[in-house]
């Protein structure tokens, strides 16, 4: 049974997927954030009742959120939720399936509960240290082969220039997914062999999913080989890199840094 913090992540994700799902292929109202893309009525939506739902389970808590105005009064707090009410906004705008909703919380800057909810597809994902990763309950495990020549990566198309590789290129193969929360989700089970993200990444982006990643046996960095921490000034990461070990060591040890 996931202990009281998953489960309340868990059913808040569950809920969110339900919002979103009213507004998907509806047509909702968007507009674009200055310089950060676009925003909807449901990421508003979603982050509404995320934030009442959540701070009133856990008013000691603090709270970072995409969607909602940062207050640094959370950098002092021991437990933080960490956020973002809809992964992968472009995706959703565009009638497609694979955007998310993600939740976390993080304890003097390590993660110890993480929900994924993929509302389209009816899928959850949710881990919480010390236990194993699971989707819709059933444990995950990322797949232990990997290996560099033929890996099945999720990265962006400019991921396989020469500019970012020490030598050639690497013979991988090269997929997509907008969220880069399921994109940590499918290496978690499994489905994909890793995940690189050479831009700076933001905490609400990858916070869930790192814990859902490790849980389920990969080892997820900044794209230095740096641990992540959360809930910093900053609020995000020098990029990522998530795979299983051995292919982890491989694709860092050929990335230029």
């Amino acid at each position: 049974m996931p202990g009281p913090d998953l489960h309340l992540l868990i059913e808040a994700a569950e809920e969110a997927g339900r919002i979103a799902m009213r507004y998907w292929k509806a047509d909702p109202k968007v507009w674009e954030k200055s310089g950060q893309g676009p925003v909807t009525e449901a990421d508003l939506a979603v982050n509404d009742m995320l934030r009442d739902r959540l701070r009133a389970a856990r008013p000691d808590y603090g709270w970072l959120s995409e969607e909602t105005p940062d207050n640094r009064d959370r950098l002092d707090c021991e437990y933080v939720f960490i956020v973002d009410p809809i992964d992968g906004t472009r995706a959703f705008n565009a009638g497609e399936k694979h955007f998310s909703h993600s939740l976390a919380i993080a304890r003097n800057g390590m993660v110890t509960a993480a929900a994924i909810c993929v509302p389209a597809i009816g899928q959850t994902y949710a881990a919480e240290a010390g236990r194993p990763a699971s989707l819709n309950g059933e444990a995950i495990r990322a797949n232990p082969d990997a290996k560099l020549e033929g890996a099945n990566i999720l990265m962006s198309k400019a991921g396989l220039t020469a500019d970012h590789w020490n030598g050639e290129v690497p013979p991988l193969r090269r997929s997509f997914r907008s969220s880069i929360a399921y994109r940590l989700c499918l290496v978690a089970e499994g489905a994909f062999d890793g995940m690189i993200v050479l831009r700076d990444s933001w905490e609400w982006d990858i916070a869930a999913g790192l814990l859902i990643a490790e849980q389920a046996g990969a080892r997820v960095t900044d794209r230095h080989g740096n641990a992540i921490r959360f809930n910093t000034e900053a609020t995000r990461s020098a990029g990522i890199i998530a795979a299983p070990p051995v292919l982890h060591d491989s694709l860092l040890s050929r990335m230029k840094r």
